[in-house]
């Protein structure tokens, strides 16, 4: 089985904005998509949440379009649009009929270049965000765990010891100035790209951003870039917590593994898919499904633009100790330091890779999505192929090497996580904050910030309508097939 390479087209607009194009005419849809460069490892010193706050801000107004705009652009032509913060990077992606295309792109650019950022919508958002880390992390069972007490534990001195999600105190101390700063120092174009995916004309294409994006102007200062290199771990840490809302006691191992375009990643993705991938998985198998410790193992790669984690957990079963949990997880790895892994496991891993590979590229979004990662978290639009190519060449002994290597037991980081009631009278309420030793900067404001307000009624540029002709699919056909069964269409 193989997969086959992204094609695309790519440029570099004076302004710095990459720009990168897959056509594809068997699909009906064009997929936007917009990735800045900056994620919450950016967030200032003492404003944690601060890139998921503007991801917010990003659907409020501009000069041209008024607030949630971007919903009826999408939603009402049967597309839709959405959002993500991760640690190192904030996209934004729309997909749509081909023939509103050039409607996203003047939306996209129109936020780049003139979000209004004012005091009501600011205010309204960080409540927003407020109640989101509320309800999705300090009430839900296992949040803190997840979100803000892995990363916390994991990172001695790397910004990615915050969770993307902020802090409710670090949320409730930012103001607008500081919000203005921080989007005029990151969301510019030479730190932004753009990929088209989809039903498309090239030379159309190529147009509609010169004529949209082209225009937005380089800001002159620097982009401060976070070059803090985590140390590596080389004693065992182990932190026990007791929190509320906890059904289950859950245990979580986290192991640094390097960035993402390191050459052991295609190795330890194949690690993580024999520890983890399916009921044949090892994890299920023995911890879940014959010794029945837990009502759930598994494990995950978060690999990143630097130091990232292999991570592996498991919600106990009922009655079950959480150090019984810990002893499974880490025979487990072991297990993989020990001996290689057979050769029905390592071609399970491998079909199922490439499987999921297979299917996220079917789409135009998942091709966008595949593409703009590659470049933001490894610097190379052809990384994905890269790693992909790799893991078809990966071998048993290759496993066992980076297991030895990342997932020694001093090189672990654990978290035991119980319910509030289990804690010993006797024993003090603790939580994991993140070490004095992370070593964050302040936002420093850029000089003469723009403050973008909306354009007066009547001078509002409209978004420009859809074209009139829908861009019929292609798809494979034989030659006796109608030369008109595909491509525009009144």
């Amino acid at each position: 089985m193989s997969v086959k390479a992204l094609a695309f087209t790519e440029r570099v607009l004076a302004n710095g904005l990459r720009v990168y194009a897959i056509r594809d005419t068997a699909t009906p849809n064009v997929s936007v998509q917009v990735w800045y460069d900056v994620g919450s490892k950016d967030d200032p010193k003492g404003r944690s949440g601060f890139a998921h706050m503007f991801e917010h801000l990003m659907f409020k107004s501009t000069r041209n379009l008024v607030s949630e705009q971007m919903d009826r652009l999408t939603e009402d032509v049967g597309g839709y649009n959405n959002a993500s913060t991760n640690d190192d990077y904030t996209n934004y992606y729309e997909v749509v009929p081909a023939n509103h295309l050039q409607r996203l792109l003047f939306a996209e650019a129109d936020r780049m270049a003139s979000l209004v950022v004012e005091p009501k919508s600011f205010a309204s958002e960080r409540d927003v965000v407020k109640e989101e880390l509320r309800q999705s992390t300090l009430a839900r069972p296992y949040g803190k765990l997840f979100s803000l007490y892995y990363p916390a534990l994991a990172y001695a001195r790397h910004p990615y010891a915050r969770g993307t999600i902020g802090s409710l105190e670090n949320l409730e101390a930012a103001g607008i100035d500081d919000v203005r700063a921080f989007h005029a120092t990151y969301y510019r174009p030479d730190n932004a790209v753009l990929v088209v995916s989809g039903n498309f004309e090239p030379a159309q294409l190529d147009r509609w951003i010169d004529t949209y994006f082209a225009p937005i102007k380089k800001p002159s200062g620097e982009i401060p870039r976070v070059t803090v290199a985590e140390p590596a771990r080389t004693q065992a840490v182990t932190r026990t917590v007791y929190e509320p809302n906890t059904p289950l006691p859950a245990v979580l191992i986290s192991y640094h593994i390097p960035a993402d375009r390191a050459a052991d990643i295609p190795a330890l993705s194949l690690l993580k898919a024999i520890l983890s991938e399916g009921e044949s998985s090892r994890l299920y198998e023995s911890v879940v499904y014959r010794d029945q410790l837990a009502q759930s193992a598994d494990a995950m790669i978060d690999s990143k633009q630097s130091t990232g984690n292999l991570v592996v957990y498991a919600i106990m079963a009922g009655g079950k100790s959480v150090d019984a949990g810990e002893a499974a997880l880490k025979r487990e790895i072991a297990r993989l330091r020990d001996a290689p892994v057979t050769p029905a496991e390592l071609a399970e891993a491998k079909n199922e890779i490439l499987t999921a590979s297979i299917i996220a590229r079917e789409t135009a979004e998942g091709k966008a999505s595949t593409l703009a990662s590659s470049v933001i978290v490894d610097g190379d639009p052809r990384a994905a192929d890269r790693q992909l190519a790799a893991i078809a060449q990966v071998t048993a002994a290759d496993i066992q090497r980076v297991a030895r290597t990342y997932l020694a037991d001093a090189q672990s980081a654990t978290i035991r996580y119980l319910p509030l009631d289990a804690k010993p009278a006797a024993t003090p309420v603790a939580t994991i904050d993140v070490a004095p030793s992370v070593r964050v900067a302040d936002l420093k404001a850029p000089a003469n910030v723009e403050i973008v307000t909306p354009a007066a009624e009547g001078q509002r540029v409209l978004p420009p309508p859809p074209e009139h002709q829908f861009r019929r699919p292609c798809p494979s056909r034989s030659q006796r097939s109608s030369p008109m069964a595909c491509g525009l269409s009144p």
